[in-house]
């Protein structure tokens, strides 16, 4: 009996950490070019359109709206010292508004509902709610090479 012992892809690694994990930090910089992080759930298509719920007014939206260039980071935070595996992601951000909306809310309530929490419409995301749906497009992945070097990243082709 033979068993397949080889070692994940670099893709394989990267889709295995989007799916396993709930949150992603979200790294945004005001006009001036201030950095700020923040940690929210997520939802994805393909590892790379990414979708997420904030008020207008959290310091990562108000970024965004001045700034749509943002860098996402997702790890399993639990890892072990020195086993750690992330993705790394430049991306674009942006509110999602207009036609596109229905579809981005299906993508993300299936994903909240799988993780215990519920369905979201148009109406729970307007901007009287408090809350939008928000949309980042990744253009690049990489992740950490492990060859014993310190943040050696290494490029992730996901077609």
């Amino acid at each position: 009996m033979t068993s397949d012992t080889s070692p994940a892809s670099p893709a394989e690694i990267a889709r295995g950490i989007v799916d396993a994990s709930l949150y992603m930090v979200l790294a945004t910089a005001d006009a001036a070019g201030r950095p700020w992080s923040s940690p929210v759930y997520f939802a994805h298509v393909e590892c790379r359109e990414f979708f997420w719920l904030s008020s207008p007014e959290a310091v990562h939206s108000r970024n965004i709206a001045v700034r749509p260039q943002v860098g996402i980071a997702i790890f399993d935070s639990s890892a072990p010292i020195s086993t750690g595996q992330g993705v790394y992601m430049p991306a674009i951000a942006e509110p999602v508004a207009g036609p596109g909306i229905e579809s981005a809310l299906e993508v993300f309530s299936r994903r909240s509902l799988t993780h215990g929490g519920r369905a979201w419409t148009a109406t729970d995301v307007d901007g009287t709610s408090g809350l939008r749906l928000y949309r980042a497009l990744a253009d690049e992945h990489s992740i950490l090479a492990k060859d014993g070097q310190p943040d050696h990243r290494i490029p992730v082709d996901l077609t």
